[in-house]
């Protein structure tokens, strides 16, 4: 495992000293935890660059230490100009356009890239590890644009701009947030530009950090996004009056996956000791054979979607201790080309995630629109209207939800299938996973706005219920947002803040925190 202690000022990782940790990409891209090198790590480099060194006195050409790049590697480079190439390189490659990428997206990519050269297997100086582990120490964030990568070849163009912003060009944002020149960030930080040298254009390039960053950003959503469908699922159960027998811990036996059985779990705990649940569990009172299938059937759809997190896991703990770079150093010595930057299995999972996403929300929605519908609600008022004509109540709400799960279905289409040729056809296969970590970010904020109406309807459907009252745990998250600020039943008022506010509830984790009752990491 990483080593990670902690200071009086903050939370520190090390690199170097063993393979990042998911939760410690989290905490240096999203929450500004400090990073430090290990001193062994920084001899391993040492060590590599003499090799790197020593080829680029070599007469035979190298790939990326005497040659040129892709479909000019066949281009021989004389010494007196191997310094304009590298500086070429990183200009040239730094091609991104569109909209600023996050800056936690960016830390990510910079923390990921910092670690496969801290591996000492990508030939680069001490000096290049250690400014990039000083710019993020120092808040300094590269603009990064949307478009340019291919995932292929690595991250080439966002990589390229975070090294070009090394190099002291380009634009950066600061710690506070203030867009500067580079050269006047790294002043003020009190760091010099790099001057990059044989293979080191390539080195901090040739990745597939960007899209693993995203991945680990959203498995870390999800898994706090999957406790908090369970949640609002409980409560739709509660408010529809629907039953939990079917939850039953030997029932999920019967179908032995893991994530089903998590969730059934979950929804059993959120039910518990609820007087609306045990107000008709009597046959006399409750003639209903079933629930319909949105109720009955969310631990299968969710648990699904929590075993594909599982995978999705798996894949990105293998990539952390990847160390990809194209050439590398083996630890035998030898520099040697390979195909490790092919983001596939990347994005794969990536493309896989956002089809789990697309149906947790559509089984959200469904649940949503069952509580506004008085042919399906079980007695609530249609649309949970206080005067129902003149008072519309939830009714758009559901509008939205069902407008962001379309949106969740275009954005399930798998962009990994769609590979475009590229370096006049060497580069003739490409991964697209950028693109697909892209589209899964955008989804992960749909589901959690779906969940959130959903929460929304759900807590005034058991207001609703009244005199009777819903158990603890669907109880504490309907007074979670009537705390902030979310009145209950009553007349039609502005509604899109109060769907805004609890969004904000359900992205902080705290409806999954009040719902099942203990903290989110």
């Amino acid at each position: 495992m990483s080593t990670v202690h902690e200071t009086r000022e903050n939370t520190v990782v090390v690199i170097g000293a063993a393979p990042l940790r998911p939760e410690d990409v989290v905490a240096v891209a999203r929450h500004g935890a400090r990073v430090e090198v290990a001193p062994e790590s920084l001899e391993r480099v040492a060590t590599t660059r003499a090799l790197v060194e020593g080829l680029a006195d070599d007469p035979e050409p190298h790939y990326g230490i005497s040659t040129g790049f892709g479909a000019l590697a066949t281009t021989f480079i004389a010494p007196d100009r191997r310094v304009q190439l590298q500086a070429s390189l990183i200009r040239s490659h730094a091609a991104g356009t569109g909209p600023e990428v996050e800056r936690e997206v960016v830390r990510a990519l910079i923390l990921l890239r910092l670690q496969t050269l801290a591996t000492g297997h990508t030939g680069v100086r001490p000096v290049v590890v250690e400014t990039y582990a000083a710019m993020l120490n120092a808040g300094i964030t590269p603009i990064v644009r949307e478009y340019g990568s291919l995932g292929c070849s690595g991250d080439l163009a966002p990589l390229s701009h975070v090294a070009l912003a090394a190099m002291g060009e380009g634009e950066v944002r600061t710690a506070e947030g203030a867009l500067v020149p580079a050269a006047d960030a790294l002043a003020a930080a009190s760091l010099h530009p790099l001057v990059l040298r044989e293979k080191e254009g390539l080195a901090l390039i040739n990745g597939t950090d960007g899209m693993l960053g995203m991945l680990l950003l959203a498995i870390h959503d999800l898994s706090m996004l999957l406790d908090t469908a369970d949640v609002a699922a409980g409560m739709s159960v509660e408010a529809q009056l629907g039953t939990d027998a079917v939850f039953a811990a030997d029932l999920q036996a019967l179908r032995p996956q893991l994530g089903q059985a998590a969730s059934a779990a979950n929804l059993r705990a959120v039910l518990a000791d609820s007087p609306i649940v045990a107000s008709h569990r009597d046959p006399s009172v409750c003639t209903r054979v079933q629930d319909a299938y949105s109720l009955r059937c969310s631990p299968q759809v969710h648990g699904a979607a929590r075993d594909t997190v599982d995978h999705a896991r798996l894949i990105a703990s293998r990539e952390l201790a990847a160390a990809v770079d194209n050439p590398v150093i083996t630890d035998d010595g030898r520099v040697q080309s390979n195909g490790n930057f092919h983001g596939a299995p990347v994005a794969y999972v990536l493309d896989f995630l956002a089809i789990a996403v697309a149906d947790v929300a559509s089984i959200s929605e469904r649940r949503t629109d069952r509580a506004l519908d008085p042919a399906r609600s079980n007695g609530l008022p249609p649309f949970l209207a206080h005067e129902v004509g003149v008072d519309s109540g939830l009714m758009i709400a559901q509008y939205a939800a069902a407008g962001i799960v379309s949106e969740l279905k275009r954005l399930a289409v798998p962009a990994s299938v769609d590979s475009i040729p590229s370096s006049a056809m060497q580069e003739d296969h490409v991964s697209m996973g950028w693109a697909a970590a892209r589209k899964l970010r955008r989804a992960i904020d749909g589901l959690s706005r779906v969940l959130a109406i959903e929460v929304l309807t759900a807590a005034r459907a058991l207001d609703l219920r009244a005199p009777l009252q819903p158990g603890p745990a669907t109880g504490a998250v309907r007074d979670l947002v009537r705390g902030a600020g979310v009145d209950g039943p009553g007349t039609d008022r502005f509604l899109s803040p109060e769907m805004e506010d609890v969004a904000a509830l359900v992205k902080s984790g705290a409806v999954a925190d009040a719902g099942l009752g203990h903290a989110r990491t």
